[in-house]
């Protein structure tokens, strides 16, 4: 997947939006408010930061040299993900619906 491709994945995702509260260079998607995955357009692969369920995010890690613990955010909680085409297209797809799973999730059932 390119930014492109990325961006618009995240897009399609119900009632999520795009915002740039970093600058034009880091696209940040939303769900109600709350962010779900950053895409850092000035970096060389390009990267994106999701949330990922802790466990979850450990296991990555430790699999896919790609996936670190996420640079700026909570490191329990976020992957940084380098998109440099070592992994699959699914996998990426995966760790976004993931990371806008537990935003929505939490909102829908929370009502917040």
């Amino acid at each position: 997947m390119d930014a492109e491709e990325i961006r618009n994945y995240a897009l399609s995702k119900p009632e999520a939006w795009e915002d740039t509260p970093f600058g034009p260079n880091n696209l940040v998607f939303k769900y109600g408010g709350k962010m779900f995955l950053l895409l850092s357009l000035d970096s060389s692969p390009v990267t994106i930061n999701a949330k990922c369920e802790p466990a979850r995010a450990i296991a990555l890690r430790e699999r896919y040299e790609a996936i670190q613990p996420g640079y700026h955010m909570n490191k329990m909680h976020w992957n940084t993900i380098t998109v440099d085409g070592t992994l699959g297209r699914d996998l990426l797809k995966e760790m976004i619906d993931h990371s806008y799973e537990l935003v929505a999730g939490k909102q829908i059932g929370g009502r917040k």
